[in-house]
């Protein structure tokens, strides 16, 4: 079933509730503690399902023990949509290094990144970030305002979506085909590494400062999400830990 401004509407519940991780003081934040769950059993703290109005079929997503004995999640799409968020707050000039690992068992025929028909991943890390009224025009703060009377809060400013492509070169950033307040990075493009567990690196400060042109306000949630719903298709993948680090770690 096609999504009306999908984009949108995970930036808007990404943004409903927010939960600070952790001191300023510590050196890692392990917003995505996979590894620490049991197989078949619920959740880390924090982590809930994300669903979409109008999009019944949805995405499966299950604790499984992988090859080498590491619990992680595994995420089955068939022509469905959904994905798993965590709300938080987190200063990304503190911690600008995002950390998770990845692997895809199968790419999308159809996806294409800069159409509506083609906005469908195999894998994508969501990050959102936290509505500052200092950087939007008098029309969109009225938006904003709106949306908050309501939702009960604002919806993030923007967002960032790293996804597995199927063509579009590694390190684009296409806006997202719903919505410019979402920027999408190409983190891996192709089916060179499909069923090899990838661990990718990545400065959310500096990739936020490329994607909109300016300095980003505080992380407000971070999400997991493989989608099929658009194409039809099917997809596989599995994700690992993610974690927040200081930029010398």
């Amino acid at each position: 079933m096609k999504r009306s401004m999908r984009g949108t509407l995970v930036a808007i519940v990404l943004g409903l509730s927010i939960v600070v991780v952790a001191a300023a003081t510590a050196p890692i934040l392990r917003v995505g503690p996979f590894s620490t769950a049991q197989p078949g059993g619920p959740f880390p703290s924090g982590w809930k399902p994300l669903t979409f109005e109008k999009i019944d079929r949805h995405t499966r997503y299950t604790l499984v023990r992988d090859e080498d004995g590491t619990v992680v999640v595994k995420a089955e799409s068939h022509g469905s949509s959904s994905g798993l968020t965590r709300e938080l707050s987190i200063d990304p000039r503190e911690y600008p290094i995002v950390e998770w690992r990845w692997k895809v068992e199968n790419l999308i025929e159809k996806a294409d990144v800069t159409s509506k028909a083609g906005d469908d991943y195999p894998a994508r890390l969501y990050i959102t970030f936290a509505y500052d009224p200092r950087k939007v025009g008098w029309w969109e703060r009225a938006q904003f305002e709106l949306i908050k009377l309501a939702y009960g809060r604002y919806p993030p400013l923007g967002a960032i979506n790293y996804i597995w492509e199927r063509r579009t070169p590694a390190g684009s950033i296409v806006p997202n085909p719903y919505t410019d307040r979402v920027q999408m990075i190409v983190v891996r493009s192709g089916g060179q590494h499909l069923n090899q567990w990838l661990t990718e690196r990545r400065n959310v400060y500096q990739d936020y400062v490329n994607a909109f042109g300016e300095p980003p306000s505080r992380i407000s949630g971070v999400a997991i999400m493989t989608d099929t719903d658009n194409t039809g298709e099917s997809a596989v993948a599995y994700y690992g830990d993610i974690v927040f680090k200081q930029a010398a770690n």
